[in-house]
């Protein structure tokens, strides 16, 4: 061993892109990140929140058969962490109950688990359907590989390193385990997690870290995941190391490589020299030695690692950057997870479909830069490619015409695919809407007219759209990709089986106002180097948003069957998000937009909350979506809300008298 006379450690933190019950990828990814460890000469590395069986196994950890083969994958990856101390996340199945644990493995020995004390339940969380929180304080063996293994809320003395964890959640609440392990004595923290992307949350777990370093006064070490795991979510990384108050080293975000290693060397003395000036620090005296597991071994001292940091020159990413830089790692990993041969985007010439189809531009673009063609195509490796441009392969666009189709559209989708290199083709489709309305207008005996079937009129042509490009899909072997957006989701402001369709709803989690925003930002801005601006989407952002389902004569627009697309995103935000009732609503939005009068600000409301109420059943039938903020409608992660309800008659009568 060399010697390390300055008693310094090197820390380090990677971020894994697992998917649910992968267990040979799975113990691959993370045996590959441990041995880039040892090189780069880490003593202490910590994996992500249960990353021997990826976070988003859902009922599947109820399963003992799932518990007894992560298990055997923490067997099997123990002997691969010779020389280096590695904390592993899984599932341990204990007393007939499953909790969310960590095992630290030091020189190929498992030693020990922790086990997760507070359990995510809010949002898209639901850790406490499958896992039981472990008390403060107690300590149980666990037979493993004939070995009794202790399990619980443990301290580590590794050499002459104390080490204790906070697993994800433990770090968010009040009465975080960080404050006892302080007065416990520990050098360091590891806080493995699986903490999804929403706008702006980096900056959130910054902020924990640092000040959980430096209240106490330690060296802290947080691990994420990285990319879409499991269809929904989205990691977006970013490893966090911190030592006394001070910011050490942060990780990348938003990669689209298996795993990124961050690393850095923290001072024992000098974190000891924080806690002894502390006028605070009570250190807990005559703790039960149960309490401590006590290892024999140090990693090889191979330092100093130096990393050249400086947390002042990381600017937040701004909202538009974070957008299509999660919103590409998603597809991606969604396209080849799903084996998926492209993508197909029913191109209207319209906002949504076009910021679909730009995405799966940005999508190719950022992850040929990060990993090199010759890397894209590997990671790709089930779609056989040829010598055409990649996203002509990778994405085909068609726009599919009726009488009430525009010349402007046409061209703005004919443009837009062009822009981005996209297979594009365009279909007229008016004789197929022509003879379904002769086929009922048989069978019911009569015409059917703009006055009296307006509705049905509108979605025949929508629906009409969908078998086609279904079937384009199919001989592809591509996945279709819905275009609604999420302020159309909440209105119901979408025709089922028509611009639903798709087996992913990539937008469905973002308004429109926003898209709209993006697209602006994206035609004049984007973000160098890597994020080229797109000229020609001019042609998409001079047009009022429309359906183009009735029609010219009438200059249908979406505002104008509804509401401003911001007024209704400030409505969805105070009914759904903060669940104010009508009154209450109407109220703050008389006093946030002075613009428009009480009386229609009440209509607006009044019809918001009667089309939410209405369309819940559209909602549980859209295809899966990302999630990206807190305001997400997916009834199945986030958003729950009778099919079946009153409607809100009540409250909808308070209004009217208000």
């Amino acid at each position: 061993m060399i010697r390390n006379p300055m008693n310094r450690i090197v820390t380090g933190a990677a971020c894994l892109n697992q998917t649910p019950l992968d267990w040979e990828g799975n113990l691959r990814r993370a045996s590959e990140a441990i041995d880039e460890a040892r090189e780069k000469g880490v003593g202490f590395l910590c994996l992500p929140e249960l990353a021997i069986t990826g976070y988003g196994c859902e009922d599947m950890f109820l399963s003992p058969e799932v518990g007894d083969q992560a298990m055997r994958s923490l067997i099997e990856l123990a002997p691969k962490c010779k020389g280096i101390v590695v904390a592993a996340g899984l599932p341990i199945w204990f007393e007939s109950c499953v909790f969310n644990a960590v095992a630290l493995i030091a020189d190929g020995e498992i030693t020990g688990f922790v086990a997760k004390q507070n359990l995510a339940g809010d949002g898209l969380h639901y850790e406490t359907r499958w896992f039981k929180p472990w008390a403060e304080g107690e300590v149980e063996l666990l037979e493993v590989d004939g070995k009794k293994i202790p399990i619980g809320d443990l301290v580590f003395e590794i050499g002459s390193v104390r080490l204790g964890f906070e697993i994800c959640e433990d770090a968010w609440v009040a009465n975080r385990p960080g404050t006892r392990l302080a007065r416990r004595g520990v050098d360091l923290i590891f806080n493995p997690s699986a903490s999804h992307f929403a706008f702006g949350k980096q900056m959130v777990r910054e902020r924990f870290v640092l000040e959980g370093s430096r209240a106490f006064a330690c060296g802290y070490v947080y691990a994420n995941l990285l990319g879409n795991e499991a269809g929904r979510v989205i990691y977006d990384g970013g490893t966090v190391i911190a030592c006394g108050g001070e910011y050490v080293a942060e990780g990348r975000r938003f990669s689209f490589h298996d795993h990124i290693l961050t690393a850095a060397t923290i001072d024992l003395n000098l974190t000891r020299l924080h806690q002894a000036r502390q006028v605070s620090h009570r250190p807990i005296l005559g703790e039960n030695d149960d309490l401590t597991v006590k290892v024999d071994f140090s990693p090889t001292w191979k330092g100093p690692y130096t990393t050249e940091f400086s947390h002042a020159d990381l600017a937040a990413d701004s909202k538009e950057e974070e957008f299509t830089r999660t919103m590409a790692l998603g597809l991606f990993d969604y396209l080849r997870k799903s084996y998926s041969g492209g993508f197909v985007v029913s191109l209207s010439g319209g906002a949504d479909s076009a910021a679909t189809a730009v995405l799966v531009k940005l999508m190719a673009d950022l992850a040929i830069d990060d990993l090199g063609e010759e890397g894209f195509r590997k990671k790709l490796g089930h779609i056989s490619f040829d010598d055409r441009p990649l996203v002509t392969q990778l994405l085909s666009c068609v726009y599919q015409s009726t009488r009430n189709s525009s010349e402007t559209t046409r061209s703005a989708a004919e443009t837009v695919a062009d822009a981005i290199e996209a297979d594009f083709q365009e279909w007229d489709v008016d004789a197929l809407v022509e003879g379904y309305r002769a086929i009922v207008e048989k069978g019911l005996g009569r015409e059917l007219t703009w006055e009296t079937d307006d509705v049905s009129l509108q979605n025949i042509q929508a629906r009409v759209r969908a078998p086609g490009v279904w079937m384009l899909t199919n001989i592809r072997n591509a996945l279709l990709l819905s275009t609604s957006n999420r302020s159309e989701a909440a209105v119901g402001y979408a025709t089922m089986d028509g611009d639903t369709s798709g087996g992913l709803s990539p937008i469905s989690g973002i308004d429109k106002a926003f898209l709209n925003q993006w697209l602006n930002w994206m035609e004049s801005e984007g973000c160098q180097p890597d994020i080229q601006p797109i000229p020609e989407l001019s042609a998409i952002n001079v047009q009022a948003p429309t359906a183009e389902l009735r029609p010219s004569e009438d200059k249908q627009t979406d505002e104008s069957d509804l509401m401003p697309y911001p007024v209704l995103d400030a409505i969805e935000k105070l009914a759904i998000r903060d669940k104010k009732l009508p009154v209450e609503v109407w109220e703050f939005m008389c006093e946030s937009h002075t613009d428009y009068s009480p009386e229609i600000l009440k209509e607006w409301v009044a019809k918001f909350f009667r089309l939410w109420s209405r369309n819940q059943w559209k909602r549980e039938r859209y295809a899966p979506g990302f999630h990206l903020d807190d305001k997400n409608l997916d009834p199945k992660t986030w958003c729950r809300f009778p099919i079946l309800s009153s409607g809100f008659q009540s409250e909808l009568k308070d209004l009217e008298k208000a």
